[in-house]
């Protein structure tokens, strides 16, 4: 069995890391994470990133920065993510305007293929963090397989998200083996009801939906539907070298960091 480094998106504790993030991440240390993957800096410098993740001794692995923010000022955006010391950086969501079957679908296509020429010559790798609206089919294909053969490896590895994957349609193990030796880095997230239309409104980002989904909801890992250890069986033969754990909205009655605790808990008690 290999094992992996795990780390934790911070946006799954952000309320805690908005008050405190130097207490938030030592609290991540202490339950047992390698390292974290960011999403904003909460008011902080890349320097002062650094040296938080440096004192407390977990890795700044990565960042989901978002496409508008890189695309306005790629060198200056992307500069301060190689600053904290991140080895990979990620499309984390395309709003409406911008998804597969638009018009200006082809032009994120080639924006990424320019922003990942950017992180190459910062030392990073940058990454396509997949939801469910990828998997519309443009001409008989999954717009995702689509973006994948349009731009190279070189330029843009995967960042799948087990849970988006399910979602939207397709096999979570299966689907990464299809991808083994682009996926470097893998997103774990549990969940447990149905696909709704009102999806976006749980991780925060659209407003649409005047109350919450009742039939669905993320999981700490371990705790829903998703297989891990198929999962991570086939992890172990596809090239990847971190997992990372995300829960958008905690559950079952408990906060973000004690859903963090439960998910690292779940990871440690079948090997990982």
């Amino acid at each position: 069995m290999k094992k992996f480094p795990v780390a934790i998106q911070v946006y799954s504790v952000r309320k805690d890391a908005g008050k405190n993030l130097y207490g938030t991440l030592k609290k991540i240390k202490e339950m047992g994470y390698d390292g974290v993957e960011f999403a904003g800096l909460y008011k902080h410098s890349p320097e002062e990133v650094r040296e938080m993740c440096a004192d407390i001794g977990l890795t700044p692995i990565s960042a989901h920065v978002p496409y508008l923010d890189m695309i306005a000022d790629p060198e200056k955006v992307l500069g301060d993510y190689a600053a904290i010391g991140c080895r990979f950086v990620a499309v984390p969501y395309l709003t409406e305007e911008y998804r597969p079957g638009t018009d200006r679908f082809p032009e994120v296509v080639e924006n990424i293929k320019k922003l990942g020429a950017v992180a190459k010559k910062l030392g990073m790798q940058l990454v396509y963090h997949n939801h469910d609206f990828e998997f519309m089919k443009l001409n008989g294909k999954y717009a995702l397989d689509i973006l994948y053969a349009d731009v190279s490896p070189e330029l843009l590895e995967t960042e799948l998200d087990m849970c988006w994957v399910n979602v939207g349609g397709e096999d979570p193990a299966k689907y990464l083996a299809k991808y083994a030796g682009r996926s470097r880095i893998l997103h774990l997230k549990d969940f447990n009801g149905e696909k709704s239309d009102d999806m976006y409104e749980l991780i925060g980002i659209e407003k649409k939906a005047p109350v919450r989904p009742a039939n669905f909801e993320f999981r700490p890992v371990g705790y829903g539907k998703q297989n891990f250890p198929e999962i991570l069986k086939v992890a172990e033969t596809a090239g990847v070298e971190w997992i990372v754990v995300e829960q958008d909205q905690p559950s079952m009655g408990k906060t973000p960091l004690e859903c963090a605790a439960m998910s690292r808990e779940y990871l440690r008690s079948i090997g990982y």
